[in-house]
């Protein structure tokens, strides 16, 4: 678990990099942090409610605003996989790689930015964590333009010119809870979202004071949304509402209104499982925001995150052995409650643990599970201005 730079260094490292690159300082640097959801995942998509905090790690953007029409992308993690396109040839696909994220922003808000960029990333969002590095990435990116080019953006637009980047750009089928985490949070807090009317609230989550701590244990198995099973899990619950009669399965009040799934089918029994997931997974995330406001024993938390895991490995199928592993060792070691987190087929897990027993449960993990990387996460702000 190594330290993190503060914003003072993030922002002079990547300042740096970029004047080594481009021969001159750079007008500013963004940041936009990676996001862990305590409960409510898959459940974007479906209209229903999330619970996500801001990670401590962020993804920096080091801009400054060109003459000649280009946008030239580099990034301190992608050594040599430079992109150099003139804004007005991009296109969904062109180019691709870690450079369609930033491209895709560029893309969405092209009208603004003829003269070009030269932007340069850096950051320590975990890459195919299912801890929202690629959200990051865009986030800091649309803040850095609306900032630099004084657009009128509002937090709500930001999410969408996020979130169309990655759908619309490079292809990912996602919702709005990653961008909006990487937007919307703040320190101390973690961000209850309705994503169907984008009501929001900040609830506070001081695990601290408490005595415990989430710990994100990275699984080492990387994924993508846009070449994983992602796609088909929201396909599955566009025809399952479809079938149902309604236009998202967030309309759905309770499992017993599931049961015109159960036809008797193959199809309409995975049917029944995903609308399953969806439905109890609303109701775990109302069931700890509950237990928040009311001031209750954060530690209760433990057994819905657990429940959420069984939920996603077997109605859900997004889970995979190496984060069943995390979880069953996690628990094993004491901690309270835990579960995979992200779109799944890889990615991370979250543990709540004791402050006192964070090390041990990180070493049994390490040790029986095989997971290279764990982390503390404390909840942390959301995209902001560095320099």
């Amino acid at each position: 678990m190594s330290e993190l730079p503060t914003d003072e260094e993030a922002a002079a490292r990547a300042a740096a990099a970029f004047t080594g690159r481009f021969g001159a300082a750079p007008e500013g640097v963004w940041a936009a942090p990676g996001r862990v959801n305590v409960i409510g995942e898959h459940t974007d998509y479906n209209g229903g409610h999330v619970l996500p905090v801001a990670l401590p790690h962020t993804t920096r953007a080091a801009v400054a605003r060109r003459d000649d029409g280009r946008l030239v992308l580099v990034s301190a993690q992608h050594p040599g996989a430079d992109a150099d396109v003139a804004v007005a040839e991009l296109e969904p696909g062109t180019p691709g790689g870690w450079a369609g994220y930033p491209a895709g922003v560029v893309h969405q808000l092209r009208e603004a930015v003829p003269g070009g960029l030269s932007l340069l990333v850096d950051g320590d969002v975990p890459a195919g964590a299912g801890l929202s590095s690629s959200a990051a990435l865009e986030c800091a990116v649309a803040v850095a333009l609306r900032d630099l080019l004084d657009l009128d953006l509002g937090p709500d637009e930001l999410v969408d010119v996020a979130r169309r980047a990655e759908n619309d750009f490079v292809g990912a089928p996602t919702g709005i809870l990653d961008q909006s985490a990487s937007v919307l949070c703040t320190a101390g807090h973690a961000l209850h979202l309705d994503t169907r009317d984008r009501g929001s609230e900040q609830v506070p989550l001081d695990l601290e004071a408490a005595g415990l701590a989430l710990l994100v244990v990275d699984s080492g198995t990387t994924h993508s949304h846009a070449d994983s099973g992602y796609g088909d899990r929201r396909r599955e619950c566009e025809e399952a509402a479809r079938r149902l009669g309604v236009g998202l399965l967030c309309e759905v009040t309770g499992v017993d209104a599931l049961a015109p799934l159960d036809d008797g089918t193959e199809r309409g029994a995975l049917l029944l499982r995903r609308a399953r997931h969806v439905v109890t997974e609303d109701a775990r995330v109302e069931e700890v925001v509950g237990l928040l406001r009311a001031g209750g024993d954060p530690r209760e938390v433990g057994a819905v995150l657990t429940a959420g895991h069984a939920s996603l490995r077997d109605d859900f199928e997004v889970s995979v052995p190496e984060l069943d592993a995390i979880v069953e060792t996690a628990l094993a070691a004491g901690a309270h409650g835990a579960r995979m987190v992200g779109g799944g087929f890889g990615g991370s897990a979250v543990a709540l643990v004791d402050a006192a027993a964070v090390d041990d449960v990180a070493a049994a993990v390490a040790g029986r599970a095989g997971a290279p990387r764990s982390y503390v996460v404390v909840p942390s702000a959301g995209a902001r201005r560095l320099s």
